[in-house]
């Protein structure tokens, strides 16, 4: 008997056939990312908060099939069902797919259309709403509007409508727990019912691909990132052959041309003509081919040499959080709450400050009273990758007018050591990339993230502050994570420091 294919695997069999078979026969060899961890725990954090917006009372209901299992939870979505109550994560199977939605409400005999503007008591059918932590309605989501309202009505539920609620971005926290407003809800009704025999051809052919004796031969593309990372990225490359100078390394690749030959089977850069390339990606070529670093120095030295001593350093570090904790904060706004600052005077010497606030308290205001008591003086204040620190500066002044006038000004010192990194220095072992990661290698071999403990890149500070911030963290352990914390926000900047001793020759 032909396996019941939930929604998820109904939607990895959308992304990719090779994806479908793994998931369902070779599970364990997924491997999600940091990035994709975190959307996940945002996605059950937007869905946990929906429930209380959609059922104020604590009148519904809510299944949990991994704890219940699937069979005992579809059976008492059949028995909910007559007890005209929300409904959370009820399950329904029919034509080899089994899917559970989000919500679902019970509508009366006046409001058959599904506006939630009825006044009767009887029976009009169920309005469904799938809760996404996104902040817009992407086409994939289209998709999965299409599986549940064509599982549910296959299985007998009269079904009116169904919409998919989204995060609201431009929405302001107003404290005190008030998240009205927090989602956007859009119709997808009659878009959805529409394509039932769409989705029945996907169970079909998704039904046969589960069937295959071994795993289908999908080479790695453009699905193993669209529209979500893939956990399985990591095996299906190591089974393909491996090009010793991969395409991949080349930056930017923007030019149709240029996708066009990739696409058409060039796996090495020695594949891919010289006219394809702009004079970035020329650069990448030749010095990975040749094995020999690039090194404008005089450039490098002109470009940095209006820029005199005493300097700053600066990084930041940000919290984006789907649900806001704090009053006057939005979705996904980058809250900054640690920095680092090295700052070196006219004699070379090196100072360092540091910011961090684990309170669990809008760490905003304080962060940006102590950036500029650090970053105070004359002299340029250097970031890689200008757009983000100055981006978190802005905002900051215009959440705190009283400091706007000296964020600002502080903004007007920003230099970028990033184009100054690109256009004028490049080694092969950063693989076509001017992360201050790569880079860091090449210049300064003695500094590494690898040998830092617990937190070595920005996700994981994300994740460490959020561990830190928890209700009931053992005080050792929130110790432990604000060394970790501070001994990779300074190791970013000192970084910073080195880089510029190289590029400025003040070796």
């Amino acid at each position: 008997m032909p396996p019941r294919l939930s929604k998820s695997k109904l939607m990895a069999f959308r992304q990719c056939e090779r994806r479908l078979w793994l998931e369902l026969h070779r599970p364990a060899l997924r491997q999600d990312d940091g990035a994709s961890r975190a959307a996940f725990a945002s996605g059950h954090q937007v869905g946990e908060l929906a429930r209380s917006l959609y059922d104020p009372d604590g009148a519904g209901i809510v299944l949990d099939p991994l704890s219940e299992g699937v069979d005992a939870a579809l059976e008492r979505s059949r028995t909910l069902l007559d007890g005209r109550l929300p409904v959370f994560e009820a399950g329904f199977a029919a034509g080899g797919a089994l899917s559970f939605a989000d919500v679902l409400l019970p509508l009366d005999d006046d409001d058959v259309d599904g506006d939630g503007d009825g006044d009767g008591d009887g029976d009009g059918g169920w309005r469904m709403v799938e809760v996404k932590s996104s902040t817009s309605v992407k086409d994939y989501q289209r998709d999965d509007a299409a599986i549940q309202a064509y599982v549910a009505r296959q299985a007998g539920v009269t079904l009116k409508s169904i919409a998919v609620a989204h995060i609201d971005s431009s929405w302001v926290y107003p404290g005190d727990g008030d998240y009205h407003g927090l989602l956007a809800e859009h119709d997808l009704t009659a878009s959805a019912f529409e394509r039932g025999d769409e989705v029945a051809g996907w169970i079909a052919r998704a039904q046969r691909v589960a069937a295959l004796p071994a795993e289908p031969a999908t080479r790695p593309g453009a699905q193993c990132s669209q529209p979500y990372d893939c956990g399985f990225v990591g095996h299906c490359n190591s089974g393909a052959p491996q090009a010793e100078f991969p395409v991949s390394w080349l930056p930017r690749v923007v030019k149709r041309e240029l996708k066009d030959c990739i696409a058409a089977g060039a796996a090495d850069m020695r594949q891919v003509p010289d006219q394809l390339l702009n004079p970035t990606q020329q650069r990448v070529k030749q010095h990975t081919l040749s094995g020999q670093p690039f090194f404008d120095a005089a450039g490098a030295r002109d470009d940095l040499a209006r820029h005199a001593l005493p300097a700053w350093f600066i990084d930041f570090e940000t919290i984006n959080l789907a649900v806001p904790v704090w009053p006057g904060t939005r979705p996904f706004q980058m809250i900054p709450f640690q920095f680092s600052v090295h700052r070196l005077d006219e004699h070379g010497v090196l100072d360092h400050r540091a910011f961090l606030d684990l309170s669990g308290n809008d760490p905003s205001r304080a962060f940006a009273a102590a950036l500029l008591d650090a970053c105070d003086g004359a002299g340029p204040v250097f970031v890689y990758n200008a757009g983000f620190e100055m981006a978190r500066i802005a905002e900051l002044a215009q959440r705190f007018l009283a400091l706007a006038a000296r964020l600002m000004a502080l903004n007007a010192r920003v230099v970028d050591l990033l184009p100054v990194a690109r256009n004028r220095y490049y080694h092969p072992i950063q693989q076509g990339s001017w992360s201050i990661k790569k880079v860091l290698p090449a210049i300064a071999p003695d500094l590494c993230y690898d040998q830092l403990d617990g937190v070595q890149d920005g996700g994981g500070a994300m994740q460490a502050f959020l561990e830190a911030t928890a209700p009931g963290i053992d005080l050792e352990r929130k110790r432990e994570i604000e060394r970790q914390l501070l001994d990779y926000c300074h190791l970013d900047t000192l970084a910073m420091v080195r880089l510029w001793r190289f590029l400025a020759g003040a070796r």
